[in-house]
């Protein structure tokens, strides 16, 4: 099933709709009021339009911090679909209260309804990504994310340049009174499709203390480093985001010379490279949640800042706006431009699986709390970003120079991130492996079990034969492998920062071979996967040799399921000893040559010898070598 065919299931078309509907009345409202009152201001107060907007999104961001603890919990403690409806039908409320504040002219009812779709937005963060990983498989995960992000990004786009129109049309209130219930009644109407979503933790206590349960969330997003790494990147992706967002006005006005179609373009150029970025992740990930992308993410968000800061003119535009046509007869615009487009689509690299990462590995019981504790981190980093921005600037910084630091901090904050984390450098270099020089297509990999410990047995082909597994793998595999490989400078990274297990001949290091044999054990007794070559070298001839007797020493001591793995198309290839030693003849099959890798059923502990696994894999890998 591709994501798109997701549209078509009631499991996830209806939450889309409602999560899109929401996104889109949340900017309607939010940029219509920001246009009223930049351009009418003297209307209501005496404040400059200037500080009415800065107010404008403090009020608006200010509930993340005040009750996105709350939510949390309700989202654990309550079934999902009731609190997603209870929402729905607040929206209306707020909208209706919108609708009398433009009636009436009250600035004041005006702010507190902008107030109260943020608190709205607030309670929905946290049921909206916590209910994913029930109604998604894992292999939808990364789909489904992608749908809802690009979908929100859209709605963004299209809510907030229709709000700018429908308040500048005459009788513009009306219009936009009767379009934000007309929408939140939509809303409600699509909410009542999602299917049920069971509470996670029905007896949980709420605690109504909004400072207390902050902190008690932050923790819960820290019991895992992973998934803790995971949100402060994704914190650290919106505080990217919301630097560039805040200079397009700047950008379009003094840097490109633009009018607000220019600004309008900006916003949907970086609208539709988010969306497309973000749809692409499923096809480059191969269905399943691949960490690799994030990488490449951050790598094209600096490198395309870093364009975008090259492009862009030395000196500030002078006189007045020039018209979109006359903005777009230069040159240098167009390359602007296209800086932006890539931008977007590497941060929906960037972000989609970090998304889906934090769903997969957390605490289904604390899910939700911990999708709150990272809407906190988020709203943090975003005012840490504005007012980076607003100081920056002030202190005399040009546009263009705040870009050229964005794209270096950026930088500096992916390689601290993943000299934390090395498994999202190892998996960029497994993916940039079977996306350059291969093509690999998984079969079977059903049976590697989703979780608990597992052996892994293959045929032993090339030296990449464990990244191609690990690629091919939804779970991270240790692998057993020759301490000789641990001494080649690519392969000695991706091994250590994998938690791979040296070993070594009896007659070379007996102490060595041993320790592996117990840290073998230990992992499986852990849980994890491990996956071994029991063949103990690669293959001279193409052809399987016998399997050692050390299969039968580990299930001696750890009885675990027995997966065996068939490698097919890796013979022949630069890193085979085809023809002689590997990388005798570099590339000699070119880029995108297709290989295999194909699971068969799991063999129990005590039915599973030397003999029994070589004849699996070599009824697996059949005639392709």
């Amino acid at each position: 099933m591709t994501q798109f065919q997701l549209m078509r299931e009631r499991r996830f078309l209806p939450f889309f709709l409602t999560q899109f509907l929401g996104a889109f009345n949340d900017n309607l409202y939010k940029n219509a009021l920001v246009v009223l009152i930049t351009f009418q201001a003297a209307r209501f107060t005496t404040l400059a339009p200037g500080v009415l907007v800065n107010l404008a999104a403090g009020l608006f961001i200010l509930p993340f911090f005040l009750f996105s603890a709350t939510s949390g919990q309700l989202a654990d403690k309550f079934e999902k679909t009731r609190l997603i409806r209870f929402v729905k039908l607040f929206e209306i409320a707020i909208m209706a209260l919108a609708a009398v504040a433009f009636a009436l002219d009250s600035l004041a009812l005006l702010f507190a309804a902008l107030f109260l779709m943020g608190v709205h937005s607030t309670i929905f963060g946290p049921v909206k990504y916590a209910v994913l990983p029930v109604y998604l498989r894992e292999e939808e995960l990364v789909g489904g994310n992608a749908l809802v992000e690009s979908g929100t990004f859209i709605a963004i786009l299209l809510g907030t340049i229709a709000g700018g129109v429908t308040i500048a049309l005459p009788g513009g209130a009306a219009w936009l009174s009767a379009a934000v219930i007309a929408v939140a009644v939509a809303g409600y109407l699509t909410c009542r499709r999602i299917p049920p979503a069971p509470a996670a933790d029905p007896g949980l206590k709420i605690n109504w203390n909004p400072l207390t349960e902050t902190w008690r969330n932050i923790r819960f997003t820290r019991e895992n480093r992973t998934v803790f790494l995971s949100i402060l990147g994704i914190s650290w992706f919106w505080f990217y985001g919301a630097l560039f967002l805040s200079q397009f006005p700047g950008y379009a006005k003094d840097v490109l010379g633009g009018d607000e179609h220019a600004v309008t373009l900006l916003l949907a150029l970086f609208s539709v490279g988010i969306g497309a970025g973000s749809l692409l992740c499923e096809k480059l990930s191969g269905k399943h949640v691949e960490i690799g992308l994030v990488p490449f993410g951050s790598i094209g968000l600096s490198l395309f800042a870093f364009d975008l800061w090259l492009a862009s003119p030395a000196a500030a535009h002078a006189g007045d706006p020039l018209p979109l046509a006359a903005v777009l007869g230069a040159p240098a615009t167009w390359r602007a431009l296209v800086d932006l487009v890539m931008i977007g689509v590497f941060g929906g690299f960037f972000i989609v699986p970090l998304y889906a990462l934090v769903q997969a590995r957390s605490n289904p019981a604390h899910r939700s709390r911990i999708i709150a504790g990272n809407n906190i981190l988020n709203a943090l980093f975003m005012v840490v970003a504005a007012g980076l921005g607003a100081g920056l600037l002030a202190a005399g910084v040009t546009i263009p120079q705040l870009i050229l630091i964005t794209a270096v901090l950026n930088a500096a904050v992916a390689l601290y991130i993943y000299t934390l984390v090395p498994e999202f450098l190892v998996r960029f270099i497994v993916w940039l492996l079977v996306h350059t020089v291969y093509r690999l297509r998984a079969q079977g990999i059903e049976h590697i079990p989703e979780e608990g410990p597992a052996l892994l047995v293959a045929n032993h082909v090339s030296f990449v034969d464990a990244l191609v597994i690990m690629a091919a793998s939804r779970r991270p595999v240790r692998f057993v492998m020759d301490h000789q490989i641990f001494r080649w400078p690519v392969l000695s990274f991706v091994f250590r920062a994998s938690r791979a297990i040296p070993i070594a001949p009896a007659k070379e290091d007996a102490a060595m071979m041993e320790r592996a044999f117990d840290e073998v054990s230990g992992a499986l007794e852990a849980g994890e996967l491990v996956g071994i070559f029991p063949e103990g070298r690669i293959t001279d001839d193409g052809e399987l040799k016998p399997f050692r007797s050390g299969v039968t020493r580990i299930l001696a001591r750890t009885p675990v399921p027995v997966v065996p793995l068939a490698l097919r198309g890796l013979w022949g290839s630069s890193f085979s000893r085809k023809d002689g030693p590997a990388f005798s003849r570099p590339l000699r099959r070119g880029f995108f040559s297709r290989i295999e890798v194909v699971g068969g059923l799991p063999v129990a502990a005590e039915a599973a010898t030397p003999e029994s696994l070589q004849a699996a894999v070599a009824g697996l890998r059949g005639e392709m070598r």
